[in-house]
């Protein structure tokens, strides 16, 4: 059965770039996808490739629905490279007409520190506003200079609050140690990606500095999608999953991996808009829990993101519910698109 497709490319300023150890990033560009069955319901999805996770691109998801026309069916869904995980995601998830049931009420949120010197003017606020979990961007200065920081930092967090490191992949072993060796003491939840995805042996060198320190390490940049997640649960990997939901195909079939396999898993925002937080949020509220049954903060503490607000996603607060997931409403992007 053919179903009916269009999409809308959009390229959105940031209200404040993001500055990761992968430089700063002003806007966001991706697609917006619609389908049409023949019984006239609609379903939206979001493909927004992120610089830094793997090499797909919005040109190369444009060039596939121009090809596709303006017609879907599961072949041609099948279609679709595998290298463009966030269009077939986006396509998967549009073609979904009845939502994921979520297994919580609500869950709750980290909130997101800019890095250096700046997360020190905004995590009393954050604090204030009631978050016990916060994600600070680490590896863009000097080593030495952040840890320093770190304790800064740490020391105006309130009690029973911890803190995540993202180094996006900013630091080579010595350096993973040092940071690991001083964590230890603190309360820092884990240390995501803290080698490349792409430096030479970084799975020998992740899996090898995994088990020797009591922080856990998180993976993040080196789940680009599907084929990443099955290749590091085959091989043990016996931290954290940083999972975008946004950026994966067959997010069903990965669920239930990660099910299986007992992994530690954070829901991760892509810095998507609200279609694409939509769908990632219903994922993650569907999530009954790893091996160890925790409930780890969701990674969706990012907005306000955009200028322009109504393509954000819920308002920020230390939790969500399900029924704010269920009151986005991607037809409203779609429109504020045309």
């Amino acid at each position: 059965m053919t179903h009916r497709l269009a999409y809308r490319r959009y390229t959105l300023p940031l209200r404040a770039p993001v500055r990761t150890a992968h430089g700063v990033l002003a806007e966001r560009s991706g697609l917006i996808v619609r389908i049409e069955d023949v019984a006239g319901r609609v379903g939206y999805g979001e493909a927004a490739p992120l610089p830094g996770f793997g090499r797909e691109t919005v040109d190369a998801d444009e060039a596939a629905c121009r090809a596709l026309g303006d017609g879907l069916d599961a072949e041609r869904l099948s279609g679709i490279p595998a290298e463009l995980g966030c269009l077939r995601h986006a396509l998967e998830e549009a073609s979904r007409l009845d939502p994921r049931v979520p297994v919580h009420p609500y869950l709750p949120v980290a909130a997101l520190l800019p890095a250096g010197r700046a997360a020190l003017a905004k995590v009393d606020g954050l604090a204030e506003a009631g978050f016990r979990t916060f994600k600070w961007k680490v590896g863009v200065a000097d080593a030495a200079d952040e840890m320093a920081l770190m304790d800064d930092l740490l020391a105006r967090l309130p009690e029973g609050a911890r803190l995540r490191l993202d180094a996006n992949g900013a630091w080579d072993r010595r350096t993973t140690e040092r940071w690991l060796s001083r964590c230890a003491d603190y309360p820092v939840e884990h240390v995501e990606q803290p080698i490349a995805a792409d430096a030479r042996g970084a799975e020998d060198l992740l899996m090898g500095i995994a088990g020797d320190y009591p922080t856990p390490v998180a993976l993040d940049e080196s789940l680009a999608g599907f084929g990443d997640l099955e290749r590091w649960m085959q091989a043990g990997w016996p931290g954290v999953y940083v999972v975008k939901p946004s950026l994966i195909a067959g997010m069903d079939a990965a669920l239930a991996a990660l099910a299986k396999a007992d992994a530690k898993v954070v829901f991760s925002s892509a810095l998507e808009t609200a279609v694409g937080a939509r769908t990632a949020l219903q994922a993650a509220f569907a999530w009954a829990g790893g091996g160890d049954r925790a409930v780890r903060a969701l990674g969706f503490g990012v907005w306000p993101l955009f200028m322009e607000s109504h393509f954000d996603g819920p308002f920020l607060a230390p939790f969500i519910r399900a029924e704010d997931v269920a009151r986005i409403n991607p037809e409203a992007v779609w429109t504020a698109l045309s």
